[in-house]
């Protein structure tokens, strides 16, 4: 009987950690979702009232009539497939070196390659932007995707390697004994098989390029190149009505789109990491 209570008290204690831990996340966003739907008066009232009086969808039509917001979407979409697909194309190969190949330094580089991946945008910010000055490129989006690359490759890397190390190397092996080559071997074999875990990494590359925010904002300057993460804050100056309701919808449905896919592909995304773990 002890054994069940005490089993049912960390129950307990787990269920209560992790209510704790989804109020601390989502609190913020339930609360801009609030804000979203309520008038500038309601607003500006004191009192603390998370639900609307009444509710509107005012500021997401005012948003959605703005001819910026689909051009945001588009370069959003746009940097995000960019990065991504770039990241992978860089990531593949290194993965499969690093996970096939013994050479020397290995592990030291993997582990440089992990560090790579803790350093935060905001410290390459302003190195980034004179470097780029110097090179003529700012206000490109193309420069902007570079950068989504060499952000992303990191942890795209890692996350292969772990899906290439679960592939039994007898199979590239014996492609190697028919004649293949290492390029042949990892184009042919590996590739094919390793299709779930490569589009679980570019889907959760697409979603983290997507939120980006610091590298557009530094090295883009023109409204018609802006994410929707910067160009959302255009709306600050041009809605001078209710200007923190409208930041609140935009803020909402650019976060729609990353919510819509990853609730669509959970599934598919925890599937393949759980059949990446097995194999191994």
């Amino acid at each position: 009987m002890s054994m069940r209570k005490a089993e049912r008290r960390d129950d307990w204690l787990t269920y209560v950690a992790l209510a704790l831990i989804a109020l601390f996340f989502g609190g913020p966003l339930l609360w801009i979702l609030s804000l979203s739907l309520r008038s500038q008066a309601e607003i500006l009232v004191t009192s603390i009232n998370p639900i609307p009086k009444s509710p509107s969808l005012d500021n997401y039509g005012e948003v959605l009539r703005s001819a910026q917001f689909p051009r945001f979407l588009g370069n959003s979409l746009l940097l995000a497939v960019l990065g991504s697909v770039g990241a992978m194309a860089v990531a593949g190969p290194a993965a499969f070196a690093f996970s096939r190949i013994d050479f020397r330094g290995r592990r030291g580089l993997l582990i440089g390659v992990l560090a790579l991946q803790m350093i935060s945008p905001l410290v390459i910010a302003f190195p980034l932007y004179r470097y780029f000055a110097s090179l003529g490129v700012l206000d490109s989006r193309f420069s902007v995707a570079v950068v989504y690359i060499a952000i992303l490759m990191p942890l795209a890397t890692w996350m292969l390697k772990g899906f290439f190390d679960g592939i039994p190397r007898d199979l590239d092996d014996a492609a190697l004994l028919d004649g293949a080559s290492r390029w042949g071997a990892f184009t042919k074999v590996i590739l094919p098989i390793s299709k779930s875990g490569i589009t679980a990494v570019f889907v959760i590359t697409a979603l983290l390029a997507w939120a980006e925010f610091v590298i557009p904002y530094i090295l883009l300057t023109s409204p018609s190149k802006l994410p929707i993460s910067v160009g959302i804050l255009n709306f600050q100056g041009t809605y001078a009505a209710n200007n923190t309701g409208i930041l609140a919808a935009g803020g909402i449905l650019a976060i729609l789109p990353v919510i819509v896919v990853f609730v669509a592909l959970q599934r598919f995304i925890v599937g393949a990491f759980v059949a990446g773990a097995l194999k191994g």
